[in-house]
C-alpha cells in the first residue's frame, strides 16, 4: 500500500516570461492584501474612513519586513556569519525567513507612525487589522511549503509533508508545521472576530486577543519543527518568545478592560464629513425616485382621462341612434313613406 502524502512543489519559482515568481514572495504578498482588505472593512464598519488602514500600512509593511528580517538574521546568525557561509545571504530575504515577532514589533512602529500623520488611536486600528493580520499569516506561511522549509519531525501519518534531497535537509516525510500553522491562524482569526462581536472589544483588546492566541499554537507548533534553532533550557528560543509574548499579551487585555472598558468611538478627520456627503446623497437619490415615480403616477392618470373622454365622445354621437331620436335623414325617409301611403289610399 503506496503511503499518503502532501507532495512539495518541485521549485518555488514560476518564470513568468523575464521576470520571476517566487512563490515565497508571492504568498507574503497575498497576505498583505487580505489583511489590508479585511481591516479596511473593519475600519470602516467602525467609523472610519475607507483608506485609511492602506494608507497605513505603506508605514507598517516596510517596517514589518525590516522587522521580520532582522529578528531572523539575529536569532539564526549562524546561517549567515559562521565559516563557509556567505553574509551577503542575509539581504535574500525571498529565500525565506521572517519572525513573526520582529515583525509585528517593527510594524507597529510603523504603524504608530502612520497613526500619527492621520490623527488616529493606534490600538482602535490595531484592532480593526488583528484578524485580517492573522489571516495573512495563513498565506504565508504556505510560503515556507514552496521552499520546503520549517517542517516538523519524521512521521507517516497521512497528511505528511514529503520533502525532497537538499542543501540543509534530507529527503522523507515530515510532520507539515506550515499547515498546521496556517489552519491554527485561521482559527484564530475566526476566534477573535467572534470575541469582538459578541463582547465589543475596544482599546487595542482585539488585537491583544489575537496575539495570544497565535501564540498559543506558535508554542506547540514551534516545539514540533526540527530545524536548527538556538535553545535555552532545553526548549527553542522561539518557544520561549511565544510564551513571553502569551503572558504579555494576557495581561494587557486583563489590565485594559478594567482600566478602560468598552469600545472607544472611532474619530477619524473627515470621516464624520464623508458619512453626511454619503447620506445626502442617498437622500437625494431616494428623493429623486419619488419624484419620477409621482410622475410616472401622473402621466398614467392623464392618458388614463384623455382615453376616458375620447370614449364619451364616441358615446355621444351613438346615443341618439340608441335612444330613438330621429335624425334629418330619418325624417326624410318618414316623410317621403307617409306620402306614398297617402297618394295609395286616395287612388
Amino acid at each position: 500500500m503506496d503511503l499518503a502524502y502532501i507532495p512539495s512543489p518541485s521549485t518555488g519559482v514560476i518564470d513568468l516570461g523575464p521576470i520571476p515568481l517566487r512563490g515565497y514572495a508571492f504568498c507574503i504578498i497575498i497576505g498583505v492584501f487580505v489583511a489590508v482588505w479585511f481591516g479596511n472593512k473593519r475600519w470602516v464598519a467602525r467609523g472610519g474612513r475607507s483608506g485609511t488602514v492602506a494608507d497605513i500600512a505603506v508605514w507598517a509593511v516596510p517596517f514589518g519586513l525590516v522587522g521580520g528580517r532582522l529578528y531572523h538574521v539575529i536569532t539564526d546568525y549562524q546561517l549567515y556569519f559562521s565559516e563557509g557561509e556567505n553574509w551577503v545571504d542575509a539581504f535574500k530575504i525571498w529565500q525565506g525567513g521572517l519572525g513573526i515577532w520582529g515583525a509585528v514589533a517593527l510594524g507597529a512602529v510603523g504603524a504608530w507612525i502612520g497613526c500619527r500623520r492621520r490623527g488616529i488611536p493606534l490600538p482602535a486600528w490595531a484592532d480593526a487589522l488583528a484578524p485580517g493580520l492573522a489571516f495573512a499569516q495563513a498565506c504565508g506561511r504556505w510560503g515556507n511549503w514552496f521552499n520546503q522549509e520549517l517542517y516538523g519531525k519524521a512521521t507517516d501519518v497521512p497528511w505528511a509533508l514529503k520533502i525532497s534531497e537538499g542543501p540543509n535537509r534530507v529527503a522523507g516525510t515530515y510532520h507539515p508545521t506550515f499547515l498546521y500553522e496556517s489552519l491554527w491562524c485561521i482559527g484564530a482569526g475566526l476566534l477573535v472576530i467572534w470575541a469582538d462581536r459578541r463582547f465589543k472589544l475596544g482599546h487595542g483588546r482585539v488585537f491583544a486577543l489575537y496575539v495570544a492566541a497565535y501564540c498559543a499554537g506558535r508554542a506547540w507548533i514551534e516545539y514540533m519543527r526540527v530545524d536548527e534553532a538556538h535553545h535555552i533550557l532545553g526548549l527553542r528560543l522561539n518557544v520561549w518568545t511565544a510564551l513571553i509574548v502569551f503572558v504579555l499579551a494576557v495581561a494587557y487585555f486583563v489590565i485594559s478592560a478594567k482600566v478602560r472598558p468598552g469600545r472607544e468611538e472611532i474619530v477619524e478627520p473627515g470621516a464624520a464629513e464623508e458619512a453626511a456627503a454619503a447620506a445626502a446623497a442617498a437622500e437625494a437619490g431616494d428623493a429623486e425616485g419619488v419624484e419620477t415615480a409621482e410622475g410616472t403616477k401622473a402621466s398614467k392618470e392623464t392618458k388614463a382621462s384623455t382615453t376616458a373622454e375620447g370614449g364619451a365622445d364616441k358615446a355621444s354621437k351613438k346615443a341618439p341612434e340608441a335612444d330613438g331620436d330621429a335624425g334629418p335623414a330619418d325624417a326624410v325617409k318618414t316623410s317621403e313613406k307617409n306620402g306614398t301611403a297617402e297618394t295609395a289610399k286616395k287612388g
